[in-house]
């Protein structure tokens, strides 16, 4: 970490507290003083801001809950998510072209994943591999679902896959029980939006039927659209237009005595016809790719089984059978590229990816002398069936895992968390005996069935200390491996030599009711993360990369109403090249400040103001292709009515100003412009 850096993050740490000790005595010296003395004064009623952070884990984790998904009215999963620390975004206002990005790792502006960012929606494993020019496509829309959380490195890793190095998004979708409060009946939720860049409209329609108290029943459909937007500057953003069918299906029923069983099952699908645009979705304008008519549909299927008895500690037990399929249909516009006869192969090719998995696993509490210990364990087996096509050889990749991972409390404040993950992975799939180009007609050669087996032990573990004044220190180390993926089956290296990561964490958490009065709330979590990444086979010309980081999350509250929520990300990056040089990594990320803060008057209106301030950065990889990114701020403004009494009662109304002052800026990552001011106006409706 330079010394720039160092300052950077100081100053802004200790300006967060500073703004907090201004702002707060303000408000306090609104309120009336509390009675002194032992008397007891009633159930006091906390302040709640925006965001809860997740102090009581050594994990770095943040959840957005439902609440804050209405309330921002994104777009897109990558444009919710992207006020997470350490979360970036390759464009993000669309869902074609647009990729997450954590810590470094996951989407470029060449392909849409390098697996190192793991995404699951309802438990099954979605997205592609390595999508030439096609973003990550998570094409599935925020409506359908009722909480995301984002889990950053890799300690929290190992029950879930194997080479997660930037981090883990894992979606839920919504329940019935969350319309109907989980007792019997009907309910019918609506909601409408619009937004003003440009033409935007989304409706979402929510039918949710409980029968009795132990079955539920979820029928939704959302649509969303918008025409091709302007940025700052009121230029048109190419290639930003969209429509966005999406539908889930979703059921529970639990049985058997103290209601110990229950199976539970979802299906979504969303869906995208795009006519006449350019192939490679990242960019605003038609290149030497050419253009197509390109059809994307996107499906997961999640079945799963739970048995839980009230009477025993031991047994936990989870059953989940999961199926996601990604599908990219495209023809190619004929005359739409000068050099079409070296592009149309690759243009033409028709990608799929089906996973499916089956997982089992169980929870296991008891206590050992002193030590109580809460462990999980299980296996996997996953397949993962990819459709052959140009430039992205087919076959199938299966893999077995068995993970065990727990939380033991060796001493009153102090746990003990490990994890460990044994994987096997074996690949099969054709390749051509003579080495393809990157684009053009593919030149004549015999097939060759290839066969490869690889597996790693991984794991790593935390340490946290509770303090008993609401402090909190923690550490971890994990080791974890990228197996070779079906992308690697034609390189005769890279099918050998899985890519090796290690992480460090150290971090700092305080987590506090009565901070400066009775019915405050403060929680502050910093962390520190080091990130090592050797054998690299996932980046061109790479042979390591080292990146470091911290992540801040903060967040104060008052029963005034009164929030403040604050985060930062500063990160720098090396790249080792296989010629021996050290330059910039050039997927690192800006370093950025979100500061939020908001009143709220009982239930009936939530105003908040949101600053974004990105700094600027260089990327020196050593020569006149170096990079640099402009700083900007960018001011979010938002406001939420719910009316409390009357016909009308229940109904909400949300207006959201995004980069009010209209900032012409390009995140580092992003190979467009961002949009410019957007207006967003949503209101909705629960019936009966």
């Amino acid at each position: 970490m330079t010394q720039p850096k160092l300052f950077k993050s100081t100053v802004w740490g200790v300006s967060a507290f500073a703004i907090m000790s201004v702002v707060q005595p303000l408000v306090h010296a609104q309120e009336p003083e509390t009675p002194q003395g032992g008397e007891f004064l009633g159930t006091l009623t906390l302040g709640e801001s925006k965001r809860e952070v997740q102090t009581d884990t050594s994990v770095a984790i943040t959840v957005i809950d439902k609440e804050e998904i209405d309330d921002r009215q994104a777009t897109t999963i990558a444009e919710l998510i992207d006020s997470v620390p350490g979360v970036s975004l390759v464009n993000g206002s669309t869902p074609s072209g647009s990729g997450i990005n954590i810590r470094g790792f996951g989407a470029n502006g060449t392909f849409g994943t390098d697996q190192k960012v793991a995404v699951f929606i309802d438990g099954a494993t979605s997205g592609s591999e390595e999508l030439y020019r096609l973003g990550t496509q998570l094409f599935t829309d925020p409506f359908l679902y009722r909480s995301v959380e984002v889990q950053r490195g890799t300690v929290g890793s190992f029950e879930y896959g194997s080479g997660i190095v930037g981090g883990i998004v894992r979606l839920e979708t919504i329940d019935a029980s969350d319309l109907t409060g989980g007792e019997p009946g009907f309910k019918l939720a609506q909601t409408l939006g619009f937004s003003n860049n440009r033409a935007g409209l989304n409706t979402s329609t929510t039918l949710a039927w409980q029968p009795t108290e132990n079955v539920e029943l979820l029928g939704n459909f959302s649509y969303r659209e918008q025409d091709e937007q302007r940025d700052g500057a009121g230029e048109t953003i190419g290639n930003s237009a969209f429509e966005l069918p999406s539908w889930l299906i979703k059921g529970r029923v639990q049985f058997g005595g103290e209601n110990a069983h229950a199976i539970e099952a979802s299906y979504s699908r969303t869906e995208s016809a795009d006519r006449d645009v350019p192939y490679d979705t990242f960019i605003t304008a038609t290149d030497f790719f050419g253009n197509v008519d390109r059809d994307t549909t996107n499906d997961n299927f999640s079945l799963f089984y739970y048995y839980s008895p009230l009477s025993s500690d031991l047994i936990d037990l989870e059953i989940g059978l999961t199926y996601a399929n990604q599908e990219f249909n495209q023809t190619f516009i004929d005359g739409s590229s000068p050099i079409q006869f070296l592009v149309i192969d690759l243009a033409e090719a028709e990608q799929k990816y089906e996973t499916t998995k089956l997982t089992v696993k169980n929870n296991s509490f008891f206590e050992l002398g002193t030590m109580a210990i809460d462990t999980r364990y299980g296996f996997e087996l996953i397949e993962r069936d990819r459709q052959d096509a140009y430039a992205a050889p087919g076959g199938t990749d299966n893999r077995f895992a068995l993970f065990l991972v727990g939380d033991v409390e060796l001493l009153p404040g102090l746990t003990f968390s490990p994890g460990l993950r044994y994987e096997n992975s074996e690949l099969d799939g054709s390749v051509p005996t003579i080495p393809q180009p990157p684009f053009g007609p593919p030149i004549p050669s015999p097939e060759i069935n290839v066969n490869l087996e690889n597996d790693a032990l991984m794991g790593g573990a935390s340490l946290r200390y509770e303090f008993g004044n609401g402090f909190a220190v923690f550490g971890s180390y994990a080791y974890t491996e990228s197996l070779p993926i079906l992308d690697d089956l034609e390189n005769v290296v890279f099918r050998e030599q899985p890519e090796l990561a290690n992480t460090s964490e150290i971090g700092i958490s305080y987590d506090r009711v009565g901070v400066l009065s009775d019915d405050d709330a403060l929680a502050v979590k910093l962390n520190y993360y080091d990130t090592r990444l050797d054998d690299v086979t996932s980046y061109s010309g790479a042979d390591q990369i080292d990146t470091t980081g911290f992540e801040f999350e903060g967040s104060y509250a008052r029963a005034s109403g009164f929030y403040i929520d604050f985060n930062a990300n500063i990160v720098d990056a090396e790249e080792l090249t296989l010629t021996g040089n050290t330059i910039d990594w050039d997927r690192a990320p800006q370093d950025t400040v979100r500061v939020t803060a908001g009143q709220r008057f009982g239930g009936f209106l939530d105003l908040s103001a949101e600053l974004l301030s990105a700094f600027d950065r260089t990327i020196d990889v050593g020569g006149a292709t170096n990079t640099e990114a402009d700083a900007y701020n960018l001011l979010n403004l938002r406001a939420t009515v719910t009316v409390e009494d009357g016909p009308m009662a229940g109904t909400q109304l949300r207006v959201g100003i995004e980069n009010a002052f209209d900032e012409e800026y390009t995140p580092l990552l992003a190979t467009r412009p961002a949009p410019g001011q957007n207006i967003k106006l949503t209101v909705s409706k629960v019936f009966f």
